[in-house]
């Protein structure tokens, strides 16, 4: 009977290698490769933005050369960017083809949590680019970190030695486990309203409530918008929440909703303090003195009309 041999043999390369050189051969070595052959990071949550700061990269690129090089991955036939972009259009628009680059061979969540982690050092970060970056470097800590084990009773996204997802991305930045929660709910927002969001025209929590909104009631909402030229306040943008969460939210209520005479938009009085506080004891409460004030004009104004008759 015939037995059969099982061998574990070294590949091919090794028979014919020292050890010194296949430890060489591991080392990242920075090498220049063509532009056109690093494809962009898929879904790039980040924009390259043609401005001032873009302007003086290209300028610099120009006179020194890429100074820093980018950090690419093997991807197919080519190379993939994992931190660069920036570097890269500079490089377009100063004209070379060429750029020094580290390869380095990366799972996507690797290449993910890299790419997030270079570009949340930027000093202007619109809020949809930290949104959309929270919500891929959460779901890549997520898919590394697994099922959690029988012991942990914490939610699913949480392992890593009890300590939940959310708060292990926040040990890594400036905000908090809830601000990135935050962050990550501007991804339900229509574009149109994410738009504004990142022009400034909504604030940040008002567009977190508001990221409740089913896609439809959001396009209402952003037409209506349009339409009034306004925008909800944080009170507003809770009201529609709630009227959403009761099924009574429609094109007629967030009207009404948005034609409320904001607390902002109310006109006011102010008396200085030092013209009244001789008729009131000190420490006489705000409200007291407005009450009185109040009390007195309606005296005055009833003795003003007695007078005309």
């Amino acid at each position: 009977m015939t037995r059969e041999l099982k061998l574990n043999l070294p590949p091919v390369d090794d028979l014919f290698s020292t050890q010194e050189e296949r430890d060489d051969a591991k080392l990242e070595r920075v090498i220049e490769l063509s532009l056109s052959e690093i494809s962009d990071f898929p879904n790039h949550p980040f924009k390259v933005r043609l401005d001032d700061e873009m302007e003086q990269m290209t300028e610099s690129v120009k006179k020194h050369g890429v100074l820093v090089p980018a950090l690419i991955r093997p991807k197919g036939n080519g190379h993939e960017m994992i931190a660069g972009h920036r570097r890269k259009k500079a490089s377009e628009f100063a004209g070379l083809g060429k750029m020094p680059c580290i390869v380095r061979n990366l799972t996507d969540d690797e290449a993910t949590i890299i790419m997030v982690d270079s570009n949340l050092q930027r000093e202007k970060i619109l809020p949809s680019e930290k949104a959309f970056a929270y919500k891929m470097k959460l779901d890549a800590i997520k898919r590394q970190a697994g099922r959690p084990n029988k012991n942990n009773l914490r939610p699913l996204d949480t392992d890593l030695i009890g300590t939940r997802s959310d708060e292990r991305l926040a040990e890594s930045t400036n905000d908090s486990a809830r601000q990135i929660q935050r962050y990550i709910r501007l991804t339900e927002l229509i574009p149109s309203i994410l738009q504004m969001v990142d022009d400034g025209k909504i604030a940040f929590r008002p567009a977190v409530e508001l990221s409740y909104l089913s896609a439809e009631h959001q396009e209402s909402l952003f037409e209506t918008m349009e339409c009034e030229d306004c925008t909800p306040s944080l009170a507003q943008s809770i009201k529609m929440k709630q009227f959403s969460q009761d099924g009574r939210l429609n094109e007629d209520v967030i009207f009404s909703i948005l034609s409320e005479e904001k607390p902002n938009q109310k006109e006011s009085f102010k008396i200085p303090q030092e013209r009244i506080s001789k008729y009131f004891s000190p420490g006489t409460p705000a409200q007291k003195i407005e009450d009185t004030i109040i009390k007195a004009l309606e005296l005055y104004r009833k003795r003003e009309r007695a007078a005309e008759r």
